[in-house]
């Protein structure tokens, strides 16, 4: 099966990856921007927005998506940028198909394993009864009983959409994400080798990449540049998009 993607520009491809409960839609904004230089696209990976659903949900699947989407689109070679899990994604599949990658952008999550922190999302995910509510406003209040972050609770609701008349459903696939949640957090292989260019962005504010994962990330990545972003939280390219772009495009061009 392959992937929903929206495809905009023209020129050397560049596909980029959303995170955990994050779609393809996220990145409309900033995708425009990457447009007037590539032919960028904007992937929607397996259990999310409007790519299939899957029991199977690891990291390993998704690279082989990747691939997949590559050979169908007649892509030999492409940049790949990714944030959290979808960075995560890029990072396996340049280790695995370092071939079919130009440069490489890695988003705000390191190498190394992370254990489930996802619990309060997944709780108020759970509190929303999709048999029961039936309207957007109920759906939100029954969400914000448990989460008390506006903000991420806004970004979850974006998933949330009309399946027929009077009946809501989650663009991503619940029950997969949770049964399987530790798979997000999963290892890249710590003897895995890229020598090709990379770039590293986190946020100032986010502890995702700390000091001490700086060696991982080196030891794997040989080629690696690595910047901050001041005044940004895990969300870097949503909360300081202006400068995460000019870093980035400075980087691929």
């Amino acid at each position: 099966m392959q992937l929903f993607f929206r495809k905009q520009g023209e020129g050397f491809p560049l596909v980029i990856l959303h995170g955990l409960f994050g779609t393809a839609d996220n990145w409309n904004t900033l995708g425009k921007s990457y447009a007037a230089h590539f032919c960028t696209y904007l992937v929607d990976q397996r259990n999310h927005g409007q790519s299939f659903h899957s029991d199977e949900w690891n990291y390993r699947a998704m690279v082989e998506d990747l691939k997949n989407l590559l050979d169908a689109e007649g892509i030999e070679k492409a940049h790949i940028m990714g944030h959290s899990m979808g960075g995560k994604t890029a990072m396996l599949f340049a280790i695995t198909y370092p071939e079919r990658v130009e440069r490489l952008i890695i988003s705000d999550i390191a190498p190394r394993y992370y254990s489930p922190h996802h619990q309060q999302i997944i709780a108020a995910l759970k509190a929303v009864d999709l048999n029961v509510v039936k309207s957007r406003k109920e759906a939100e209040q029954a969400l914000f009983s448990v989460l008390d972050d506006v903000g991420t609770g806004m970004f979850l609701l974006k998933n949330l959409y009309w399946k027929s008349e009077g009946e809501l459903a989650w663009r991503f696939n619940l029950e997969a994400i949770v049964t399987q949640i530790e798979n997000v957090g999963e290892q890249i292989p710590s003897e895995a080798h890229y020598e090709g260019e990379t770039l590293f962005v986190r946020g100032g504010n986010s502890g995702y990449i700390k000091e001490r994962d700086e060696e991982d990330i080196r030891r794997i990545f040989s080629h690696v540049h690595i910047v901050t972003i001041e005044g940004a939280g895990h969300w870097v390219h949503a909360e300081k998009p202006q400068e995460y772009v000019e870093t980035t495009l400075a980087f691929l061009r």
